[in-house]
C-alpha cells in the first residue's frame, strides 16, 4: 500500500485529498475544526523553508548568470509582464462586474460593519524594500527586503569573481539542500490539504456563497477566464507551447495554493514545480517567482475590481468611465501592496473603494458583508496568482533561453 501511495503522482494524491476533504468536512460540519491543526502544521512546514530557500536559490541563481547585466534585462521583462497581466485581470473583473451587475438589488442594511485596515502608503512600501537590518528581514520573512539583499549579495559575489567562490559554492549547496527539504515537506501535502479543505467545508463551505451568488459567480468566472485567456495566450502565442502541458506542470502548485490561500506559503512548491515540471532554469525561477509572490496578484486585482464595482452598485453610486479607470489604476497599486497571506485583500480594497467616493462607513459595511464567505473566493484567486507566477516565469525563461522544452513536454511529477 505504501509503495502504491508513493508511486502515485503527487498532484493525484493532493486532488484526492481535496475531494475527500470536501466530503468529510461537509458531513462533519463545525467539528472539522478539530483536525485543522494538521493543515496548520503543513503550512508551518512549508513556511519554514520559504526564507532560506528564496535567499540561497536567488543568490545561487544570480551567480550562475555570469553577467550582472542579464539580471537587469530579466528584471525589466519580469516587471513589465506582471504589470500587463495585472491590468488584464482588472479589465476582465470590471467588465464582468458591469455585465453581471452583482450589486444590483443587494440589501446591506442588516450587515454588521467590519474593521477596515488603513492602506499602507506607497512610500512606506518602497522604503521597506531596503532592510535596515538584513538579519531582521530574514527573521521576519520580509520577502521584498530579502530579495533586495540577496540580489546585492549575488551581484557582489559575481563581480568579485574567484575570491567569492566559497560564497558561490555555499549558496549552491544550500539551495540544493533546501530544495530537497521542500520535496520531503511536499509528501505531507495531501494530509495538510485534506485537513484545510475539511475545515473550510465544515465551517464555511460552498453554502456560504449561496447568499451572494452573483458576486461569487463573477469572481469565479473572472478567475477562470483570466487563466483561460491570458495564461493560455501567453503559452500558445508567446512561448509557443501547449497550454495544457503548462497547466499539467503547474497543477501541484495550483492545488496547494488553493488549499492554503497563500502565495507566500506556496512559494517553495512553486519553485520546485518551475524547475522540475516546467523546465525553468534556477536562474529565472529563483528571480521571477519570489518577486511574483510579492507583487503579482492577478486574482487579487480581479477580485478587488469586482468588489469595488459591486459596492458601488449596492449603494447606488453611478460610475462614469473615468471612475472605472480610477478603479483600474488604484487596484493595480493595491494589488502590488497586498500581503501574500490569506484574506489580506479584504482590508486593502478600502483604498480602491475610497478612490471612487465611498465613505468609510460604506466601506466598513462592504467588508463586513464579504468576510463570512471570503475564504472560498480567496482560494480561487490565490490559485490564479500562483499560476500567473509560473506563466510569467515560463515566458521570461523562453525569452532568456533558459527554458528546457524537453522537461516542459515530459510527463510531470515531483
Amino acid at each position: 500500500m505504501l509503495r502504491v501511495w508513493f508511486e502515485t503522482a503527487l498532484w493525484k494524491r493532493i486532488l484526492m485529498a481535496l475531494v475527500l476533504g470536501v466530503v468529510v468536512g461537509s458531513l462533519w460540519g463545525e467539528s472539522a475544526v478539530s483536525i485543522k491543526w494538521i493543515g496548520d502544521l503543513f503550512v508551518r512546514l512549508i513556511s519554514m523553508v520559504v526564507v532560506p530557500l528564496v535567499f540561497f536559490t536567488l543568490v545561487s541563481g544570480i551567480i550562475a548568470m555570469g553577467d550582472p547585466q542579464k539580471l537587469g534585462s530579466l528584471g525589466i521583462k519580469t516587471l513589465a509582464l506582471y504589470m500587463l497581466t495585472t491590468v488584464a485581470a482588472i479589465s476582465i473583473g470590471v467588465v464582468l462586474a458591469v455585465l453581471l451587475q452583482p450589486g444590483i438589488g443587494v440589501d446591506l442594511s442588516s450587515t454588521v460593519p467590519g474593521t477596515v485596515q488603513e492602506a499602507i502608503p506607497l512610500t512606506q512600501r518602497l522604503m521597506s524594500i531596503v532592510p535596515s537590518n538584513p538579519v531582521a528581514a530574514l527573521a521576519e520573512g520580509n520577502i521584498l527586503a530579502i530579495i533586495f539583499f540577496a540580489v546585492l549579495v549575488g551581484v557582489s559575489a559575481l563581480v568579485t569573481g574567484e575570491k567569492a567562490k566559497p560564497i558561490a559554492d555555499l549558496a549552491e549547496s544550500a539551495s540544493e539542500v533546501m530544495l530537497k527539504i521542500t520535496r520531503w515537506v511536499m509528501e505531507v501535502a495531501p494530509f495538510g490539504v485534506f485537513a484545510l479543505i475539511a475545515w473550510v467545508s465544515g465551517t464555511q463551505g460552498v453554502a456560504a456563497l449561496l447568499d451572494v451568488v452573483r458576486l461569487a459567480l463573477a469572481v469565479i468566472s473572472g478567475c477562470l477566464l483570466h487563466v483561460a485567456i491570458v495564461h493560455s495566450s501567453l503559452m500558445k502565442f508567446v512561448v509557443k507551447v501547449s497550454p495544457m502541458a503548462f497547466f499539467r506542470g503547474a497543477r501541484d502548485a495550483t492545488l496547494v495554493a488553493f488549499s492554503t490561500s497563500s502565495s507566500s506559503a506556496t512559494m517553495p512548491v512553486t519553485l520546485s514545480v518551475a524547475e522540475k515540471n516546467l523546465g525553468i532554469s534556477p536562474v529565472v525561477a529563483t528571480t521571477v517567482i519570489p518577486l511574483g509572490a510579492t507583487i503579482n496578484m492577478d486574482g487579487t486585482a480581479l477580485y478587488v475590481g469586482i468588489v469595488s464595482v459591486f459596492a458601488a452598485q449596492a449603494f447606488g453610486i453611478e460610475l462614469a468611465f473615468v471612475d472605472y479607470l480610477i478603479i483600474m489604476g488604484a487596484t493595480t497599486l493595491v494589488s502590488i501592496g497586498t500581503a501574500a497571506v490569506p484574506g489580506a485583500s479584504v482590508f486593502l480594497m478600502a483604498a480602491v473603494m475610497g478612490a471612487i467616493g465611498m465613505t468609510p462607513e460604506q466601506i466598513a459595511v462592504v467588508v463586513g458583508f464579504i468576510i463570512p464567505f471570503d475564504r472560498p473566493l480567496d482560494m480561487m484567486r490565490t490559485s490564479v496568482n500562483v499560476t500567473g507566477d509560473l506563466a510569467v516565469a515560463t515566458v521570461v525563461a523562453k525569452w532568456e533561453k533558459e527554458l528546457d522544452t524537453s522537461v516542459f513536454a515530459a510527463p510531470n511529477k515531483i
